[in-house]
């Protein structure tokens, strides 16, 4: 697949968009000729490279040295090899060995100097059509130096002070590992006191009398030549300074003490690293690694943390009681000031680490092989990153593409080479070379310029069935360049377009997402370019989906009877349905009672046992269709019972016919208890090897009570019987007197032999070993033979006793041997032992797949291949091989989709090719191959870029309805969460809905992709309306957003004063009001007429104004007569039409009787002070106002 630059380039250059739908629509042929022989045949192929050695290779002198080179190429290439910069002529060094066929060195360096064949080595793999070249190849010999000859003084120390034994080993090739030990080769423990530093030197943060010792011994390992050296003893004498005389401390010069700080509790400091701040550099994807050791008293502890920011926790640990903290794959993030901190109960110290991150060159795109055709145009990129920046060059065919000859067809842009209208025999291997100061990196990629008339890949005449509603896919694979063009034919005539319910993706397959039985046919693929055309016909048969008509049926079934489940089933004439029944997903018991007989599943003289969940599948080729039902088993019908029981234990066993390994037992039977007796159990108990357990022997029918047995050797037996019958087992009889048997040779020997390599260079030989039982007699031992398979050599072996297993050292990586174990005591042999066959130990993968390609099916759908590895770099056995993807980001996305995390799947086996599910359309994704052993996995592939065409939307974000009006809605949405590709636009579907909630006609509105708002009109009120809103691209509509709302309630608004006037509830209130008032009326005329004189009758008196006087009567003093209530107006209260408040002449207003006029009626006896709810006016303002009441308003007053 090309790189998405080439996409904007296609415009623009002639012939690049042939091109670019070779590499796009052809992912088998887009960077490699594809492996089918048939296409291989004639087909030219620039070389390859496909193996090759680590850049950095340490050899062992003690072995030879192997320099891997291999490649590939259409003629086979020939290889040749620089050393230091010249050529290598290996034929001239009889040392040297070039396997045929490759170009892998073997070279033999026994009797030799092996520095003679250090230097750097450079393969070059060479064909007619160009050159490939392996990468710098750094040979150097592993080197274990003597350590420097040293005398080291005795140390002498206070207790309590810190103290630091320096080991200072020898720089070996690679590092050694360091370890401390004491004379006896035990390790001395390490704790948060006393712990080993990276650098191997051994710290104190306080000394203890306990660390008094005179072999404090540093030893280096050398891990290539697993060589061991030491360095000489350090004696440490700590003293107690209060507990000595000063005749003790005299014997000791002040010089002599390691510290003269005073002995006694401490704050913490820092030991290493020294200062306050330090640095720290680490490359990229390197493991960082940070160490603080503190001293002080009581011991400091010691936290972490990173300044500004978080520790990263996924790839963080600690070591060495959290003195070391290591961060593994290091990125640019993890840059900056880390911090230790070291605590103890008198306080804290702390020292900041900065940590700055660089970055040896790695790809972002490394150049990826071309095929094109005469006259087409392609690009070459070669993208990479690091700190400081790459600096880039080119090569072609293994020389500087300024010293190359001139090609005007070629032109080089930084990291970019334009090839522009190539010609015929133009093809050549170009290498990209990106190097900093912290390594570099090397890639080939071969343009292959060929002209290839049009094949199709595809077997003719093939079948494809599917199930009705099921998607369909045709392939149509081809070859050729420039690509072939594909086209699509239904039964020869109808020409099959993209579109409904076809697609014809970019590799030629052709897909029917929902296959219908019209569908069914034959279907030709016509592949063609400018040299010519080739066709293929394949065939579609579209078959009726298998379903289940009659279910089984839930059952309950008394005990003793017997249970039927049906299950009918309806299928596709051509396809022949398989029945499995299934008990409670698992298989039916292997149990006559149960009759499986074409559609239905009997259960004869059912038992508890069989209650469950039974379950019918109907299975064809293409589909299957299942159901459940459960079977619940009850009581029976109650009988009179019979009383069975136990059998009694047998009785008076006796042991005659005593032989070396055999003799005959009898006894007496036990009462049965109505039941009888089916078989007797005899069991042994070793009272040598196992007293106490009791173990099966054999057993005899019921109806014997006599026994051959055949006994082992070395054994102290004790027998007893035990009886079974219907109801179960007897007690067990008393034992048998005892009898012993003579020790022998061993009968057998150990079973399940094994031999499994745990790590390289080690075979582990393990078996399952005799019980005391199987020994036969004392002194049992194993002895262990082993040899390489088809090695001449001799067998070796080992005599071993009380252990499982035995380790063979020193094997080479993962090959096969031939491994015996025989048993042997003091009494002799076994007999011989079979030979099994174990493997080696594995070590990780060498080579990365090559040739990784990447078919994109539909929108969710990758299948990616690959060419495995050869068998030879796998070194252990090939357990399949991972696929690592990532999506990158959206196609219509500028920026990184860092949130997605790196998705894994794993292929087992030999394989070549697996699928991706499960994709994000319209994406960039990225993917590496690694091949998997028992050990790990190898390196990964190069990464791989592809990208997914679009598929249908997601459902838009929301769907509001707005602004509801009498006759309109204004609906509101947002795009969708996922495009899955260019947005085309929205559709709009609505309906009205009754009151009986039936559907109205719908309506179809269209909007382009940039409309989120719409009003519609002319809609009916107070009715509900159903909206369907859905998102759509190039292929289709997504699913449906569904919204429901209301237009606006036609109301008008009532003449106020009619309103309030004709209404039933307000007549009838003011009806209630007029009386409540009368009655309040009358009580207080009782009331008067019964309360006597009043101090106001003087009063009434000195007034004899009849205007103020309206009663007649003596005692009438009700003109003067007042409550406290008077001065609150009552609710309910109304203000005339016309606002005023109008006094009546009459002489029977009660405002007359009341000492203030707030309270005033009318003359029909309603109150009127407090109605409108506005405190009343004076008479001269009631005409300012003619507004009529409020009906809300005066709901509002009665409540």
């Amino acid at each position: 697949m090309t790189h998405p630059t080439m996409d904007k380039n296609r415009k623009w250059v002639p012939g690049f968009g042939a091109m670019l739908l070779i590499l796009l629509s052809h992912t088998t042929s887009a960077l490699e000729v594809p492996l089918d022989p048939k296409v291989l045949e004639g087909l030219p192929q620039p070389p390859t490279i496909t193996l090759q050695s680590p850049k950095d290779y340490i050899f062992d002198p003690r072995e030879n040295i192997v320099i891997h080179c291999e490649a590939k190429g259409k003629p086979h290439p020939s290889f040749s090899w620089t050393r230091n910069g010249t050529h290598f002529d290996v034929e001239k060094d009889s040392k040297v060995l070039m396997k045929p066929g490759s170009g892998t060195l073997v070279i033999d360096i026994s009797g030799e100097k092996a520095e003679a064949y250090e230097g750097t080595y450079q393969c070059t793999a060479h064909n007619e059509h160009g050159t490939a070249v392996s990468n710098n190849i750094v040979i150097r010999q592993s080197r274990s130096p003597l350590w420097s000859k040293e005398r080291n003084e005795a140390i002498v120390v206070q207790m309590g002070v810190s103290l630091v034994l320096q080991c200072r080993p020898p720089a070996g090739l690679p590092p050694p590992v360091i370890f401390w030990m004491d004379n006896n080769f035990q390790r001395l423990p390490l704790d948060k006191r006393v712990s080993q530093a990276l650098n191997g030197d051994l710290y104190f943060s306080n000394v203890l009398p306990e660390d008094n010792r005179n072999d404090y011994i540093c030893y280096a390992r050398f891990p290539h030549t697993q060589t061991i050296q030491q360095k000489q003893p350090i004696s440490v004498t700590v003293l107690d300074m209060e507990a000595m005389n000063e005749t003790v401390a005299a014997l000791y010069n002040v010089t002599d003490f390691y510290s003269d700080s005073p002995e006694g509790e401490r704050r913490p400091g820092f030991m290493t690293p020294l200062g306050i701040t330090s640095t720290k550099m680490v490359l990229r994807g390197e493991t960082l690694e940070l160490e603080c050791i503190a001293d002080g008293l009581p011991t400091p502890e010691i936290s972490w943390q990173k300044d500004g920011g978080e520790l990263p926790s996924s790839r963080m640990s600690f070591y060495n009681f959290k003195k070391t903290l290591k961060v593994s794959d290091v990125n640019e993030a993890d840059a900056g000031d880390y911090r230790c901190t070291a605590t103890n109960k008198l306080g804290t110290a702390q020292h900041v680490i900065k940590v700055s991150v660089k970055a040896a060159p790695f790809w972002v795109s490394a150049p990826r092989n071309l095929i094109l055709a005469p006259n087409e145009t392609g690009i070459l990129t070669c993208r990479v990153n690091g700190e400081p920046k790459p600096k880039i060059s080119w090569f072609v065919n293994g020389v500087p593409i300024e010293n190359a000859p001139e090609d005007h067809s070629r032109k080089v842009d930084d990291d970019t080479v334009i090839l522009s209208f190539v010609k015929t025999g133009s093809s050549a291997v170009y290498q990209c070379n990106a190097s900093n100061e912290f390594g570099y990196l090397l890639a080939n990629a071969f343009v292959n310029v060929l002209a290839e008339a049009p094949r199709v890949l595809t077997p003719p005449n093939g079948v494809y069935q599917v199930i009705t509603n099921n998607p369909a896919l045709l392939h149509c694979a081809s070859f050729g360049s420039p690509i072939p063009t594909i086209t699509w034919f239904k039964d020869s005539q109808t020409s099959v377009k993209n579109g409904d319910p076809y697609v014809i993706h970019e590799n030629g397959t052709l897909e029917i997402h929902v296959a219908q039985p019209l569908h069914s046919g034959k279907y030709t693929c016509i592949a063609s370019n400018n040299l010519g055309l080739k066709e293929n016909h394949v065939y579609l048969e579209v078959k009726e989906p298998t379903r289940i008509l009659k279910q089984p049926e839930y059952k309950d079934v008394q005990r003793g009877m017997s249970a039927v489940f049906e299950c009918k089933v309806k299928h596709d004439p051509s396809l022949i349905p398989t029945v499995i029944w299934l008990k409670d997903n698992g298989e039916l018991p292997d149990d006559e009672r149960f009759d499986v007989d074409g559609d239905s599943l009997t259960i004869r003289d059912v038992t508890d046992e069989d209650e469950g969940t039974y379950t019918c599948i109907q299975n064809t080729t293409l589909d299957q269709d299942s159901a459940s039902a459960m079977l619940t088993v009850v009581e029976p019908t109650p009988t009179p019972p019979i009383v069975y029981g136990n059998p009694d234990p047998p009785t008076d066993l006796e042991i005659t016919d005593q032989a070396e390994r055999s003799v005959q037992l009898t006894w007496t039977p036990g009462d049965e208890h109505n039941s009888p007796t089916q078989k007797f159990l005899i069991q042994y108990e070793d009272l040598l090897h196992q007293p106490g357990v009791w173990i099966n022997l054999t057993d005899t029918p019921g109806t014997s009570t006599t026994v051959q047995l055949n006994l082992s050797p070395y054994v102290y037996y004790s027998f007893r019987v035990l009886a079974l019958n219907g109801v179960g087992y007897s007690r067990p009889s008393q034992p048998s007197s005892q009898y012993r048997t003579n020790p022998s040779a061993p009968d057998e020997n150990p079973s399940d032999v094994q031999g499994v390599g745990t790590q390289p260079g080690n075979l582990v030989i393990s078996w399952t070993p005799l019980t005391g039982f199987l020994a036969n007699g004392p002194g049992l031992e194993y002895k262990v033979l082993w040899r390489q398979k088809d090695v001449e050599e001799d067998w070796s072996s080992k005599t071993v006793a009380n252990v499982s297993q035995f380790i063979v050292s020193g094997t080479p990586t993962y090959v096969p041997y031939e491994i015996k174990v025989q048993a042997i005591n003091d009494y002799g042999s076994g007999p011989e032992p079979e030979v099994v066959i174990g493997y080696s130990g594995e070590d990780l993968p060498l080579s990365a797949p090559d040739s990784v390609q990447v078919m994109v099916h539909n929108s969710t759908l990758a299948e990616v291949h690959w060419e495995p590895v050869s068998l030879q770099s796998v070194r252990g056995k090939l357990q399949g091989y991972k696929v690592y993807f990532r999506r990158i980001r959206g196609l219509h996305e500028t920026q990184e989709d860092t949130e997605q995390q790196e998705q894994v799947l794993t292929f087992s086996g030999n394989r070549s090719e697996g699928r991706l599910p499960g994709l994000q359309p319209y994406s960039l994704y990225n993917l590496t191959v690694r091949v998997l052993n028992i050990k790990g996995e190898g390196p990964a592939s190069p990464s791989k870029t592809f990208e997914t065409p679009e598929g249908v939307p997601g459902p838009p974000s929301f769907l509001n309805v707005i602004n509801p009006g009498l006759d309109s809605l204004t609906l509101e949405w947002g795009p969708p969460m996922n495009n899955n590709g260019r947005l085309a636009g929205y559709t709009l579907k609505y309906q009205p809905v009754n009151t009986t909630n039936e559907l109205g006609p719908v309506k179809v509105i269209n909007f382009l992709a940039n409309e989120t708002t719409i009003t519609l009109g002319n809609l009916n009120s107070s009715m509900l309306y159903k909206f369907y809103m859905s998102a759509k691209t190039i292929k289709g509509s997504g699913p449906i957003i569904t919204e429901e709302a209301f237009t606006a309630m036609d109301t008008t608004v009532p003449n106020r004063q009619v309103d309030i006037a004709t209404q039933g509830w307000f007549i009838g209130l003011m009806c209630a009001i007029a009386l409540l008032i009368l009655v309040l009326l009358i009580v207080c005329f009782i009331k008067r007429n019964k309360g006597g004189k009043y101090p106001v009758k003087e009063k009434e008196d000195a007034h004899q104004d009849p205007e103020i006087q309206p009663m007649k009567e003596d005692d009438g003093t009700f003109g003067e007569y007042s409550d406290t209530e008077d001065h609150k107006p009552l609710k309910g209260s109304r203000t005339p039409s016309n606002g005023t408040v109008r006094r009546d002449e009459s002489d029977d207003s009660l405002v007359d009787y009341g000492e203030g006029g707030d309270g005033q009626f009318n003359e029909d006896g309603s109150f009127i002070g407090q109605y409108s709810g506005k405190k009343e006016k004076d008479t001269h303002e009631g005409n300012e106002s003619s507004e009529a009441p409020s009906p809300v308003n005066a709901m509002n007053s009665f409540v």
